[in-house]
């Protein structure tokens, strides 16, 4: 079976969008995909933490994956609007039937317990519903999910200072994320 492209599209302002990206990069890279990591940048400014310079997303990376992971901090329960400027740029690519019958899935972090996860990640779907895409969202389909709580994707909390780095149980949901992705494109691929 041909491997799993699976392309991870993110903003991050903190580092803590960009730590999970790179989490989600390297456990789907140790399952045999073929991983692009992609970060939405600021304007005029880098759009690594790191100082490692992912490549700034195209139309073209999404449509030539097989899974998408979009990856946004929270902004008032909703999706940061650098990542959502991107997605908008898909018009044509959605006219034309190329963002349809792929996985999707997000992930997230904000400030504060209940700062908007859930919403974010919601919100984010609505958009993936239009393109036709099939989101596969962790559910409770793993006792990680039950110590986490958040069955719509995975979110890390950073504390009000930025400064709570993300954790074992985080890293532990991201796998599950992307692992289950990657399962169930190629159950539909096979």
């Amino acid at each position: 079976m041909p491997s799993t492209k699976l392309s991870i599209i993110y903003y991050s302002q903190t580092g803590t969008v960009e730590t999970m990206a790179r989490r989600l990069a390297a456990t789907a890279e140790s399952l045999g995909a073929e991983v692009r990591l992609r970060a939405v940048g600021r304007d005029g400014e880098d759009a690594s933490a790191t100082g490692e310079h992912p490549a700034p997303p195209t139309a073209d990376d999404v449509v030539w994956a097989d899974v998408v992971l979009f990856g946004t901090p929270t902004r008032f329960g909703n999706v940061a609007g650098r990542l959502k400027v991107f997605i908008d740029s898909l018009g044509a690519q959605w006219a034309q039937g190329q963002l349809a019958d792929k996985v999707y899935a997000g992930f997230t972090s904000t400030q504060t317990v209940h700062g908007g996860q859930e919403s974010t990640l919601l919100n984010l779907y609505t958009t993936i519903h239009h393109f036709g895409g099939i989101i596969v969202s962790p559910g409770y389909t793993d006792g990680s999910k039950f110590v986490d709580g958040n069955p719509y994707g995975v979110g890390h909390v950073t504390g009000p200072a930025n400064d709570a780095p993300v954790d074992e149980v985080a890293n532990t949901a991201l796998d599950h994320l992307v692992s289950r992705a990657v399962t169930i494109s190629r159950r539909l691929n096979a």
